[in-house]
């Protein structure tokens, strides 16, 4: 059952980093267009910098339980080679507790900003003014 659920969880993991992986396709796409447009036409795309933003920041947080579980973020490699097996397995568990404290905190604080959001209809201050439930999902 345990086999399944980490298989599961898996799927899931390369799943939101392919979404990942397009939404920086994405980003990088609407970036070069606004420069491109404000270079040959000159005009600006006010929509551009917004829509980039949330692809980026969606991007890196859609991806992060994937490169947490493949142990892909930038650590400190020094201590791997100096601490002893039993002691890396501690740091090691300690990281990933300190991981869930701050994803747990995230996720509650987002909550609360999703619920807000929705039940106020706030939207960004931009001339675009998409709903704010949408990044705080």
């Amino acid at each position: 059952m345990l086999e399944r659920l980490s298989r599961g969880l898996d799927r899931v993991n390369r799943l939101c980093a392919g979404v990942s992986m397009l939404a920086l396709l994405a980003a990088c796409g609407i970036l070069t267009s606004s420069v491109a447009t404000r270079y040959f036409f000159q005009a600006s795309d006010r929509l551009a910098d917004e829509a980039s933003v949330f692809l980026l920041v969606g991007a890196i947080f859609l991806s992060g339980a994937y490169v947490q579980a493949r142990r892909g973020h930038i650590g400190i490699g020094v201590l791997t080679g100096l601490l002893s097996p039993r002691w890396e397995r501690a740091r090691l568990r300690l990281s990933d507790f300190l991981s869930l404290l701050f994803c747990s905190f995230f996720a509650w604080k987002s909550w609360t900003l999703w619920l807000e959001a929705v039940t106020e209809g706030q939207t960004t201050d931009s001339t675009w003014a998409p709903p704010l439930w949408i990044p705080y999902a």
